[in-house]
């Protein structure tokens, strides 16, 4: 979709006159001449196409063993660019998530009770 420009309106000094403020018999002043009411011009932009696309280079085809091998040694050389977490930050980490497990557990039986005898009161 192309977008619209609407042309700035240009601010002077002078004001457009009303019916009621011109006299009887003055002649109409270009201001309050009918394509003067009439909205600003729109303009359509339009974008220009896109620079044609280059076709990719075409490589050797590779067999699938082959294909896997080399997979392997890419992820041999990125996994050697992790910084794996210490034995103490692996137990911490842990611990806390054991610990919310539990406490959001608690906390929906707590409130699956309250909930299951409350329309258990209002059924009967």
């Amino acid at each position: 979709m192309a977008r619209l420009q609407r042309k700035k309106k240009s601010v002077g000094k002078k004001t457009r006159e009303t019916a009621k403020d011109r006299p009887a018999g003055a002649a109409s002043s270009p201001a309050a001449s009918p394509a003067a009411t009439q909205p600003a011009v729109v303009k359509e932009v339009r974008k220009k196409p896109a620079a044609p696309v280059k076709p990719a280079v075409v490589k050797e085809k590779k067999g699938y063993l082959q294909q896997a091998i080399q997979f392997l040694r890419e992820v041999k050389i990125e996994l050697k660019k992790v910084t794996w977490p210490t034995r103490k930050q692996t137990l911490g980490s842990t611990v806390v998530v054991i610990i919310l497990v539990l406490l959001i557990s608690l906390f929906l039986g707590l409130v699956d009770m309250g909930l299951s005898g409350l329309f258990r009161s209002i059924l009967n």
